[in-house]
Formats: C-alpha cells, sequence, structure tokens
C-alpha cells in the first residue's frame, strides 16, 4: 500500500452535518444567511463565487418561499468538494496536500474495499411521507440556471439501483428534473451502470427499484461519480475512503440500502413501460454548454420519501467555463486521473510517470507522462485508455509527453505539442466513431441520440508529443537539441547570491534548481 496513504488522518465525519462541522472549522465555509432565490439566483450566484477550485463550500439558509417557521427544509448546501482543499480533507490529509499526490493516493484508494454494515435504523427514518403527502417541492429544489427546463432535484444525489441478477449495489450521479409532485424524470443511458440494470428488468419486464440518497458524507458524491467497476459496488468504495464501513438501512418502499445517516432519501421505481415516460430538459450540463433538447425519459415513480428533522438539501451547479469550475470537475480531475493510471497499469503499458486532466473539461482530455524506452509506446496509452470501460465519456483527447514535461502545467504542455509534433510522421492519431459522450455539443445531434444508441460517437484523438524515436540520434547522440533551460549549476550559483543582487522582492522565481 502507498505509504501516503497509511499516513491519512480520521476521514469519518458521520454525515453531511458532521462535513459542514468540518468545514466551518477549516474555514473552508461560507454561510450565507441573506435572502436568497431559488429561481435562478442560487445557481448564479454559485457561479460567482466558486472561482476555478479556490472558492467556499456553501450553505444558504434563507431561502425565499422556504424561510418560514413551518418550512420543512430550509436550508442547502452546495460546493462541498469545489476545491483541492476540500478534497483533500475528505481524503483525510492536510488541505494544502499536492495535486499529483491526492491522485496518487486515490489510486490505491480505488482498489481497497471496506464492507459496508447494516443497521436497523438511522436519523434519515425520523420522518417518512408515503402516498398523497408526497410533493418534492415541499424541499428548496433550485432552478439552478436560466434555460433549464425545470426545478433539478437530482444533481448530487447518490442514485442508488442494483443488479437484479447480483444484488450488487450501484451509486451513480445523474440528473434528475421534478415534472409532478411525485414524478422525477432523469437522463439514463444504456452505457452507464443503472442502464445496464434497467436493461435487465426490461428483459424481465418489471420495474426497475430506486432510490435518490440526497446529503451525506463527502465519500458519497466523489465515488458515486466515479467509473467504479460493474462487479464493484461504491459503499465498498466509500468505506475505504473513510477507512470505516458506511452504515446502511433498507428502504420502505423498494428493495434497496441507503445511508442511515443521510439527509433525504427518495424511493420509487423505473418502469420500462415507454407510455410512461414524462418531458425533461434541457438543462446546463458538465461540457459547460446546455443540452438544449426536452425530450420524453425515464421517469421514477416516487412512492416514499424518508428525512431527518429540519434536514439540509444538498445540489451543486454543473459546467466549467473559463473563471468558475464547480465540483465535478474538480472531482473528476483526481477520480479520473487515478482510474486512468490505474487502467494503464493494468494493462501493462509501462513506464507511466504522471496522468492529469485538468478540471475545466473534467477529464475529457487526459495528459500522460511517460518514460519512453521504444517505439509505438505513445499509441499504446490511447489504446490502453480508449479499450477501459472508464473512458464512457472521458478521455476523448490523449496527449502524451516525454517525462520532462509537467503535465500539470498547460504551458509546458502546449511547449511539448509546439515543437515536439510533427502531423506527418503519425504523432496525431484520430480513432473513429468510438462511443462518447452524447451531451458533447461537437457531436452530430444524430449521434447523439443516446436513447436510439446507447451513447454518443465521438471521434477520439492521440497526440504523441514525445521525442519521435525514429529520428537518427545527431548532435551528440541526442534525437532532439538541448532546451534553452540554464543547467542547475547556474541556476544554484544564482540562488545562492540571491541576496546580493538588491532585487525588489515583487516578483517569484519561476525556475529553481529543485525543479
Amino acid at each position: 500500500m502507498n505509504e501516503s496513504v497509511l499516513n491519512r488522518g480520521p476521514a469519518v465525519f458521520g454525515d453531511l452535518r458532521g462535513w459542514i462541522d468540518a468545514l466551518r472549522e477549516a474555514d473552508e465555509l461560507e454561510e450565507v444567511t441573506g435572502e436568497v432565490d431559488w429561481d435562478v439566483e442560487i445557481g448564479n450566484l454559485v457561479r460567482m463565487i466558486q472561482g476555478s477550485g479556490d472558492g467556499p463550500a456553501l450553505l444558504f439558509s434563507n431561502i425565499r418561499d422556504y424561510n418560514t417557521p413551518d418550512a420543512l427544509c430550509s436550508r442547502i448546501f452546495t460546493g462541498g468538494q469545489a476545491s483541492y482543499s476540500r478534497i483533500a480533507m475528505m481524503f483525510g490529509l492536510p488541505q494544502d496536500t499536492p495535486v499529483r499526490e491526492l491522485v496518487r493516493i486515490c489510486r490505491t484508494i480505488f482498489q481497497d474495499r471496506v464492507a459496508p454494515r447494516v443497521v436497523k435504523d438511522g436519523p434519515v427514518k425520523q420522518n417518512v411521507i408515503a402516498g398523497d403527502d408526497i410533493d418534492l417541492l415541499r424541499f428548496p429544489v433550485p432552478k439552478w440556471n436560466r434555460l433549464d427546463g425545470g426545478r433539478y432535484v437530482l444533481t448530487y444525489a447518490g442514485c442508488v439501483t442494483k443488479d437484479p441478477e447480483t444484488d450488487i449495489h450501484n451509486v451513480g450521479i445523474y440528473r434528475g428534473m421534478v415534472s409532478g409532485p411525485a414524478e422525477i424524470p432523469v437522463l439514463m443511458w444504456r452505457a452507464q451502470h443503472w442502464g445496464a440494470h434497467y436493461a435487465k428488468h426490461q428483459e424481465r419486464g418489471d420495474e426497475m427499484p430506486v432510490a435518490y440518497v440526497i446529503g451525506w458524507e463527502p465519500s458519497l458524491g466523489f465515488t458515486a461519480g466515479a467509473p467504479v467497476p460493474r462487479n464493484v459496488s461504491e459503499y465498498d468504495v466509500m468505506g475505504a475512503i473513510r477507512g470505516e464501513p458506511v452504515d446502511l438501512v433498507e428502504c420502505e418502499t423498494v428493495p434497496l440500502m441507503v445511508p442511515a445517516a443521510a439527509e433525504i432519501v427518495i424511493e420509487g421505481w423505473i418502469s420500462t413501460d415507454p407510455e410512461t415516460f414524462t418531458e425533461e430538459g434541457p438543462y446546463a450540463e458538465f461540457t459547460g454548454y446546455y443540452a438544449p433538447e426536452r425530450t420524453r425519459k425515464h421517469t421514477t415513480r416516487v412512492t416514499c420519501i424518508t428525512h431527518r428533522d429540519n434536514p439540509i438539501f444538498r445540489g451543486t451547479v454543473e459546467g466549467a467555463i473559463p473563471g468558475s469550475v464547480g465540483e465535478n470537475p474538480i472531482m473528476s480531475s483526481i477520480q479520473r486521473s487515478a482510474v486512468a493510471w490505474n487502467a494503464l497499469e493494468n494493462a501493462g503499458v509501462p513506464g507511466v510517470v504522471d496522468v492529469f486532466g485538468h478540471p475545466i473539461h473534467a477529464g475529457a482530455n487526459i495528459n500522460v507522462a511517460i518514460r519512453q524506452t521504444y517505439r509505438g509506446q505513445a499509441k499504446q496509452v490511447a489504446l490502453a485508455l480508449w479499450g477501459d470501460s472508464s473512458s464512457h465519456v472521458r478521455y476523448k483527447h490523449v496527449t502524451v509527453v516525454d517525462e520532462d514535461i509537467d503535465i500539470h502545467d498547460y504551458e509546458a504542455v502546449d511547449w511539448a505539442c509546439a515543437w515536439r509534433v510533427n502531423a506527418g510522421e503519425d504523432d496525431i492519431v484520430i480513432f473513429p466513431a468510438n462511443w462518447g459522450a452524447g451531451l458533447d455539443p461537437s457531436v452530430r445531434r444524430r449521434d447523439a441520440d443516446v436513447l436510439r444508441f446507447g451513447t454518443g460517437k465521438w471521434n477520439r484523438m492521440l497526440i504523441d508529443a514525445t521525442i519521435n524515436l525514429d529520428y537518427d540520434a545527431e548532435r551528440g547522440g541526442d534525437r532532439f537539441p538541448p532546451t534553452v533551460r540554464p543547467v542547475d549549476e547556474d541556476i544554484r550559483a544564482l540562488e545562492k547570491r540571491w541576496q546580493s543582487l538588491e532585487l525588489s522582492g515583487k516578483w517569484t522565481r519561476r525556475l529553481t534548481s529543485a525543479d
């Protein structure tokens, strides 16, 4: 096991409230007590303040129409994982843990398992709503974005289903809109894990049970949004993150298990009869663009809601744009990089030094640094990633560089692409007509019909920005000339006499002997 994982501190917060308390103590939380409108205003405020991974988590406690003493739910929490410092806290690490270390630790955690334990009762059972009393809008469900088709209750919920053949639970994050007091149309693709569960119920001609978990420890959202293998329950991986089993309790009306200390659980059934589908969309998606279609989609028939006293609603805004990067992109940059690195290792690709997908595109592009030892190694990297199940809606463009390039630095990668890529030497490779994200606005609309095809169609690309081993060794045995970087001896000599130069001290040195 990675030594850094052994040194992790406590990562058990108990519930969403324990996580909020930890964020408050760590000065990671902004509590908004002034009145805000659930109708677009909350979503806009989040986008304005979240920054590029340097903004706070937000707790709203004065929401229009839900701020009276008799309100069933009067608080909304968001942004809990919209920074690397808070991802580090979730892992039980110092807030200043480097991003590279978070990826390495995540690699190990995703291969560990701590099975959950079943308990008889829990706080989520304090209140049970059933029958005609069900009304989803008794909770402060926001309309997050101006052009959304409605109020989205599922943006950060753990969507729980199970394989009807193996009984292995899956927890994913999928979108769902309120279309009636007890109806939630959802976006479901056959290539997704719950889509595979649905297909098995469809073959049997019965309904699929589902439970939506709103508000619990941060490991739920982090794991639910990650490409955990189909034969592994996300509950086992959450236990690995926490270092302690997840306490699960049985649902009231569906044969599923949910965290006993969740804030809200919505139970229901999804029919396999297309006549039950209802309209959903548009929605501001993870691409940073709206998914503009309003179409009939699989619809959850809600049969029960359980919740804690004075529950806290949990949600998030999707989609990153320059200057405003939220939870999913930050989490994806860690989890998708870790999973990609593990996929390369499992495929036997040697010499992988670092893997990272920047948050601005949520892992759609991935950079890989390798210690190049043979011709075609970069192509092996791309093929291993594209052949792995985690590549669904990720790894559209793979850029491979030599180990001297810092893949966390856009400038360094761009420099390598400029001077080590020769398109006429097969450094650009297109892999056509592969599976991919139907939500990608660059995909033709016909090819984005996920109900028809089960997924979108991507033409994937490899950019091989490594030094070409086909080139003859010249210049003293090197294939490329030396870079203009000063040698370490010269840098160290200047560092020793830096103070004597009497500089203003306003500027930070970008090159040091430690690089």
